[in-house]
């Protein structure tokens, strides 16, 4: 089960185009998007309602979508405003129309009530666009829950493991972290300090690996699925930990977790600097360290998610340590939203 109250990622502002129709599965729904003839984006269930036929293999006609197999034609509020085999449109003839907002060069889609699909309540990610930053990501398939990907991302101690050859130095695990809580957002910070940069920091910053640096480890969590890490280092001394990065590097790693299925994910991410943003091989070079250490956590998370459906309850008896912390508190507020909304849908059912 997925909050649904929530904005999600579902697409990169590129992904959904004029003139096509485009299907993704969002928290195990099947959507079709598109954009209208005034560029914005629209999105409706992926399923006619008379024969079940799948909306995106239609026709775009305008605004609306002609279903291939009987020619229904839907407007962009999921509304059946023509059957070409009789006059009469039953009211029931129509499909689920999604919210969906452009912003951050993201498609952001409500998957709950609409009446609650404030765009004020969209997350912050304006480093995507903002001039003083430079970013460049892209979308990885997941074979895992994305909840798995949450805990990767606020327990950076496998750093030293997994990522050896581009994020990790082996004095990550042993450095302090501490975790914080403010309703709904959950704080990782870790200071790895007077320590060699990692061959990342090096090429990034151009820290002479035996140049001691400062580093700094700061995530933030917020339902349903995003993470943004404040992730930079300073020249040992220079006061960084203090405030001041002028002489270091400062850059944001930006991910949107969003649930594909219960053990598939779509995993939109970005990394943006504020260094060089000038040159555009700073940003590809960026890209391609962060993309090739995440492809290193993808084989991780599809190994545990293989593992957690083979043993299915025996998993019950994982034992979790300290860095474990800003995972256990995300998945307690997944739970507790979760909670809440069951709640409220058996009281409007009770009242109804």
């Amino acid at each position: 089960m997925f909050p649904r109250n929530f904005w999600y990622v579902a697409a990169w502002d590129h992904e959904v185009r004029r003139q096509e129709l485009f299907r993704r599965t969002i928290c195990n729904e099947a959507v079709v998007f598109y954009r209208k003839e005034d560029g914005t984006p629209a999105a409706l269930e992926d399923r006619c309602c008379h024969r079940h036929m799948p909306l995106s293999d239609g026709i775009l006609k305008g605004d609306n979508i002609e279903c291939l197999y009987h020619g229904l034609l839907y407007d962009p509020s999921g509304t059946c405003i023509n059957v070409p085999s009789q006059t009469n449109i039953p009211p029931e003839a129509k499909v689920k129309s999604y919210p969906v907002v452009e912003r951050y060069h993201w498609v952001w889609i409500w998957m709950g009530d609409p009446a609650l699909a404030d765009p004020d309540l969209i997350e912050d990610f304006h480093w995507m666009d903002d001039p003083n930053w430079r970013a460049k990501g892209t979308r990885l398939s997941l074979e895992g829950n994305y909840m798995l990907l949450v805990d990767n991302l606020l327990d950076l101690t496998h750093l030293q493991f997994v990522h050896a050859t581009t994020l990790g130095t082996n004095a990550i695990s042993a450095a302090p972290i501490t975790t914080d809580r403010e309703d709904n957002l959950v704080r990782v910070t870790r200071w790895i300090m007077d320590s060699p940069p990692p061959p990342f920091f090096q090429k990034a910053g151009g820290f002479a690996a035996d140049l001691h640096i400062d580093r700094w480890q700061i995530i933030e969590y917020t339902p349903p699925g995003f993470v943004r890490l404040d992730v930079g280092g300073a020249p040992t001394g220079t006061g960084a930990r203090e405030g001041d990065r002028s002489q270091g590097i400062s850059m944001r790693n930006l991910n949107a977790i969003t649930p594909e299925t219960d053990t598939t994910t779509h995993y939109f991410w970005a990394q943006a600097h504020d260094f060089q943003i000038d040159d555009p091989t700073v940003t590809e070079l960026l890209y391609q360290q962060v993309w090739t250490a995440f492809q290193e956590d993808l084989f991780v998370i599809k190994k545990q998610q293989e593992n957690i459906s083979a043993f299915g309850d025996g998993m019950a008896d994982q034992v979790d340590f300290n860095q474990d912390s800003g995972g256990i508190q995300a998945r307690r507020i997944v739970d507790r939203i979760i909670g809440e909304e069951q709640e409220g849908a058996k009281t409007v059912r009770a009242v109804s």
